[in-house]
């Protein structure tokens, strides 16, 4: 099926009759990097980042004042594309310390330090730059890079904190025992906890990462993945509320390494820990739950933050009794109660709460992506039919079966309203 698709794709752009046809050497010297390209490069990379967390609405940043930039992919042009970036100009690339002063350099007073190196391990800073995306580190003593970091952080009003990976980290042939930021940049972040300012973590990462050691200290947490040629340009616009906004996570982020494999829909326990003990973290003995770690992931799949709140009304759906090949509607209402135009990610899932087969817990079934005005409210509407209720049963047939459906809609796979729905043929 999936070769299928990119046959279709090649046959579609005309590729069987013109394997060429895309392979003009002028055509990429207009393209490639022009500025109309950089542009949609540039809002599709802020588009894409998750705000994690928002303590005392740090951000939007103000554009007045001193920033310390801080960490040692601030001012790394070569990692801002991530992995599988071959055919990137990576020199091209906007790093973030540029990204910032290019946009509000003339209003904001911005100082830098790097603070410390991507690991203390040298060898395996060699690693990591394999391929030639260099880490640029530095071999002075740990303790004057601190304090170069610690003194620009006493002098400022707000700490932007660059850490994470670097770009070869992750991806193909990447694996790591602990999926975790490298001790030199914990040591770091926890240093400048101390001088009281607020701090802003821009978190460069290829892959979901075990948070719970960092995640308490900063006030704020952009996820930036790595976002491209145009890196520096787009998470500036974020931080600066050019961009409210509106990423969600298409990954599950672990509590620690111990709950790896981790995903929303998994399928149920024989002795599943009961939803209130789940909800205040508490063991159970003979259940299915950890003595030492919560049920629950860090960041669940589809969580992101936005400078605005939304709020959902219940469920309403238009027959909760539906026979055969009916067609229901499922709706809420979106408010956009907070202080700020926004974007929400409206996300519509099923359980299949019987089967003949072991069902999972939920599936994501569709999703919509709406724009509102301060204040302003929407009904969104899902349109649902036995399609969205089908799975391949034991005689590998693409089929549904009658019973009872849980119809969840939310802000993220566990933030949602609940309803239920009887289907039969």
């Amino acid at each position: 099926m999936a070769a299928k698709r990119i046959l279709e794709a090649k046959y579609d752009l005309g590729l069987f009759d013109n394997p060429y046809k895309y392979g003009d050497a002028k055509l990429a010297q207009k393209e490639v990097y022009s500025l109309e390209n950089r542009n949609i490069a540039r809002n599709t990379a802020a588009q894409s980042m998750v705000l994690m967390k928002n303590d005392n609405n740090v951000l939007p940043l103000k554009k007045s004042g001193t920033v310390a930039v801080i960490g040692p992919l601030v001012n790394n042009s070569l990692n801002m594309a991530g992995t599988w970036s071959v055919a990137t100009k990576h020199a091209n690339a906007v790093s973030l310390m540029k990204g910032l002063q290019n946009n509000f350099g003339k209003d904001v007073k911005f100082l830098s330090a790097k603070g410390a190196n991507i690991d203390y391990s040298e060898k395996l800073e060699s690693i990591y730059a394999a391929h030639g995306k260099l880490t640029d580190r530095d071999n002075r003593p740990k303790e004057v890079l601190l304090k170069e970091a610690v003194d620009i952080a006493n002098q400022s009003d707000v700490i932007v904190l660059a850490i994470g990976e670097s770009a070869e980290m992750s991806g193909e042939s990447s694996s790591r025992t602990e999926i975790t930021i490298p001790q030199s940049q914990v040591d770091l972040l926890n240093e400048l906890k101390k001088t009281g300012k607020p701090i802003v973590m821009v978190l460069f990462t290829g892959r979901p990462l075990a948070l719970t050691n960092v995640k308490d200290t900063p006030d704020a947490i952009l996820n930036v993945w790595f976002a491209g040629s145009e890196a520096g340009n787009a998470i500036s616009d974020v931080l600066y509320g050019k961009v409210n906004p509106s990423g969600k996570l298409p990954v599950t982020f672990p509590r620690s390494l111990g709950q790896v494999p981790i995903y929303y829909n998994h399928k149920n326990t024989g002795r599943p820990l009961s939803q209130e003990k789940t909800d205040k973290c508490e063991f159970e003995r003979f259940r299915s739950s950890y003595m030492d770690e919560c049920n629950t992931p860090l960041y669940p799949f589809g969580y992101g933050l936005s400078y605005s709140k939304f709020t959902y009304s219940p469920i309403s759906v238009s027959n909760t009794n539906p026979v055969g090949n009916q067609t229901i509607q499922a709706s809420v209402n979106v408010i956009n109660s907070g202080n700020f135009d926004g974007a929400e990610v409206v996300q519509l899932y099923i359980r299949d709460l019987v089967g003949s087969i072991t069902r999972p817990v939920k599936e994501l079934k569709g999703f919509q992506k709406i724009y509102l005005k301060k204040g302003e409210s929407k009904k969104v509407t899902f349109n649902i039919s036995t399609e969205d209720l089908k799975f391949y049963n034991n005689s590998l047939k693409y089929d549904w079966e009658s019973g009872e459906f849980d119809i969840m809609i939310g802000t993220n796979s566990e933030d949602v309203q609940h309803q239920k729905v009887t289907w039969s043929r």
